[in-house]
């Protein structure tokens, strides 16, 4: 009989190892398709509100998170509904009244550890907010080390991290106290019922329950109960709660903010800055400094200056990219952040100096931030930029690119003729064409400049200052706008570096004026602006952006 019994267990573990196996193909196929549709919320979501706050700890860890809890869930909940059904009628076949004494401590523990969630759930979306913002800060930290290396920053850059550290680490602590109370109610739900067992065994004895069905009856709550009230707390208290706020923050975040109502839209694209002052953090020193300027529809404005005193700086701030820290930017009469995503993005196009190509069709990423554009605007473009002999190597349009096999130069040409694709107006190339050579270079900005609109320059080399309408000078104690002749006459750095620089044979000798300037004359105009520390002597000073180049200073 006992061999039998014994028999009849094995056969039960092999079907159950069976259904295990089972479980755990399906898993995969429920989670993984759960986590990929986060992704796509998350990346659409940041895309879509044109704002990156919190998104890389959203892509890197809270997704995680929601993905690998819900597969939790799914495996306890199967083992807890088995365990639980199984444990009933064990106690309910032993004696009635042994289920009577085990069965409502039991519930009471449960339910008390369901009276916890509320304070739990604050503990973690306290928990999640402090992730998201030392997330945040690490990264803008990381991201300017070469800057706070530069002007000595490290202690500034240290404390502006280690708050949001210390705000993470009592966030971790605050949680670790509910983990104590999910402890105290297990002991009430666990153990109080063996107590309660053991304590009633004399009383059950007189009414008939043998020794074996008390003994079973602890066997049932040390080997079944326990067991599964912990593993259920657990999850349900732990990953399942986790698993609820993390992943209402996930949709939160992907949806539009409802309350953010803009009625404002921008009358054309005059760029103009007033007073504006900008710095990397509250104890910075200003990058720049009650900066004054406005850029006309229609300019050609070319921005020159030595490396760190703030030019992309200056191209963030007018993008909407960077908010001032004193003054005001307008574009086209209103500030970048009250607009619309959409009309920012149809009204500026800024181009970086790594230019962003992603793997598709060479169509897919000229066209991108013009999905209408008719076949002959498309070439109309490429060819603008001087983009067509690499477009016919590719392959023509439909041809198949990835970003790691194209040089940096190629990958400027193709995001070039993105951009000067863009229905927008306002054209900002920030070194867009640093790893150009001259006379692509020339082309490139010469299409940018017969292109309807507006075109301002961050510029690294003095042929494109030399075909802009007007140039500003960025020196760190002041910033001064006028002609190329000018400037020779009123700014000494810019005079400076003119005189230290050879001019390319293919580069044309003087600009063609085009737009404003060209049918009522420039007009100079001065402002005022300051930059980190850095080398005051005009040839360290001289070096303009595009770092890693070999080039006579400018």
């Amino acid at each position: 009989m006992g061999l039998t019994w014994l028999g009849g267990l094995l056969a039960a573990a092999v079907l159950g190892a069976v259904g295990a196996r089972q479980v755990y193909r399906r898993l995969g196929e429920l989670a993984e398709p759960l986590r990929d549709e986060l992704v796509r919320k998350v990346v659409a979501g940041a895309l879509r509100n044109a704002r990156a706050d919190g998104a890389v700890a959203r892509l890197n860890r809270q997704v995680e998170i929601v993905r690998d809890t819900f597969a939790g869930l799914v495996l306890v909940v199967r083992s807890f509904l088995v365990t639980g059904i199984g444990v009933v009628s064990g106690l309910l076949s032993l004696s009635p009244l042994v289920a009577a004494l085990v069965v409502p401590p039991f519930l009471v523990g449960f339910l008390l550890s369901f009276g916890i969630l509320g304070l739990a759930a604050a503990r973690v979306r306290g928990s999640l907010r402090a992730d998201e913002e030392l997330a945040t800060s690490a990264g803008m930290v990381f991201a300017g080390v070469r800057d706070v290396t530069a002007v000595g920053a490290e202690e500034f850059a240290g404390a502006l991290v280690g708050v949001p550290v210390e705000a993470h680490a009592a966030a971790e602590r605050s949680l670790a106290k509910v983990a104590a109370l999910r402890t105290l109610c297990f002991a009430v739900g666990g153990w109080l019922p063996l107590v309660v067992l053991l304590g009633a065994a004399p009383w059950l004895v007189g009414r008939g329950v043998s020794t074996g069905t008390l003994l079973g009856g602890l066997t049932y709550v040390l080997l079944g109960l326990q067991p599964a009230l912990n593993t259920v707390m657990s999850a349900l208290g732990d990953s399942g709660l986790r698993y609820v706020v993390t992943l209402g923050r996930i949709l939160d975040a992907g949806a539009l903010p409802q309350y953010k109502v803009m009625t404002r839209r921008p009358e054309g694209h005059e760029v103009r800055l007033r007073r504006v002052t900008f710095a990397y953090g509250p104890a910075a020193e200003p990058v720049l400094r009650d900066l004054d300027l406005t850029v006309p529809e229609g300019d050609h404005l070319a921005v020159v200056g030595p490396s760190g005193i703030g030019k992309s700086t200056l191209a963030g701030l007018i993008c909407g990219l960077l908010s001032p820290t004193a003054g005001e930017v307008r574009l086209g009469g209103v500030r970048p952040s009250e607009l619309e995503a959409a009309d920012l993005a149809d009204t500026r196009v800024v181009l970086p100096q790594q230019a962003y190509v992603f793997t598709g069709t060479v169509l897919d990423n000229v066209s991108y931030l013009r999905p209408d554009a008719t076949a002959v605007q498309i070439s109309a473009a490429i060819d603008a930029v001087g983009a067509f002999p690499l477009v016919r190597r590719l392959g023509g349009l439909a041809a198949e690119i990835r970003p790691a096999e194209l040089s940096a130069g190629e990958r400027q040409l193709i995001a070039l003729a993105r951009a000067y694709l863009s229905p927008a107006p306002l054209a900002v190339l920030d070194e867009a064409t640093c790893h150009l050579d001259p006379q692509a270079e020339r082309i490139a900005e010469d299409a940018f400049a017969a292109r309807p609109g507006t075109l301002i320059v961050i510029a690294h080399r003095i042929s494109s200052a030399l075909r802009a309408n007007r140039i500003l000078v960025l020196d760190g104690s002041n910033a001064t706008v006028g002609t190329h002749e000018s400037l020779l006459l009123k700014s000494p750095l810019y005079a400076d570096l003119a005189g230290h620089w050879a001019l390319p044979a293919t580069t044309d000798a003087a600009p063609t004026p085009t737009g404003p300037a060209a049918a009522t004359g420039s007009t100079d105009a001065a402002a005022t602006a300051a930059s980190p520390a850095g080398p005051a002597d005009g040839a360290a000073a001289g070096r303009l952006g595009g770092e890693g180049q070999i080039q006579p200073a400018f």
